[in-house]
């Protein structure tokens, strides 16, 4: 094959990239009022301290949060989405919420995990259930690198959590929690209650961080 073959055979990662442009990976959440965003940072900073910055937890690009959805979906669809998720919202009788505890896990890789768990009501429960059904159309599990917010950063682990999110934590796998950061913390003064303020349609970074905020729906003053 001479030089100018080679110039015209497709790059197929330049390809993938071109596909993929238009699609972002999600995380539908709830946030925390600034109280409970506040103590999850805190406690982030300690694991932080201890076992370095993979998650390193803020108000701005790293946001505290509960996990409903996860998925990839079209840039397009986001007005259509907001105004479904919007839709969910009025119809919720989601109040309080409460952290019954800290429970600490391992990951696949064998990494320790800190979690605050919640108390898994059926509020919650049915507020999951209504965003995985209604949004089901919009998400997909055709996760690559260049769908999520800095790719550079991303591992495999985190693809697979995304791809895996429906069969392994949907529906009556469900597990509402607050991801704190790596490492093992002592468990605290639990229960704590506390008020969901938004939901959201957040852009997924590394380690199903949630970086950027794509819609919002205001849950304080409804």
């Amino acid at each position: 094959m001479n030089k100018s073959q080679q110039k015209l055979r497709p790059d197929n990662n330049a390809l993938a990239v071109r596909i993929n442009m238009g699609k972002k990976a999600v995380d539908v959440v709830l946030l925390p009022d600034e109280a409970m965003t506040n103590k999850a940072i805190e406690a982030n900073g300690e694991l932080v301290r201890q076992c370095g910055e993979k998650i390193v937890l803020n108000k701005q690009t790293c946001l505290p949060h509960i996990s409903l959805a996860m998925g990839c979906i079209d840039e397009r669809d986001i007005p259509e989405i907001k105004k479904v998720v919007e839709q969910i919202a009025e119809k919720t009788s989601l109040s309080r919420l409460t952290v019954i505890g800290i429970r600490t896990s391992t990951s696949s890789v064998g990494e320790e995990i800190s979690v605050f768990e919640l108390q898994k009501t059926q509020e919650l429960q049915a507020l999951h259930e209504a965003i995985m059904e209604r949004l089901a159309p919009y998400l997909s599990s055709d996760v690559t690198k260049e769908m999520l917010y800095n790719p550079a950063e991303v591992g495999q682990p985190t693809l697979s959590w995304i791809q895996n999110y429906r069969q392994n934590s949907g529906f009556e796998n469900f597990f509402p929690h607050i991801t704190i950061g790596y490492g093992r913390m002592e468990n605290g003064p639990f229960p704590v209650q506390f008020t969901p303020s938004t939901l959201a349609v957040c852009h997924l970074g590394s380690h199903c961080t949630c970086r950027k905020v794509l819609a919002r729906v205001d849950l304080e003053s409804r």
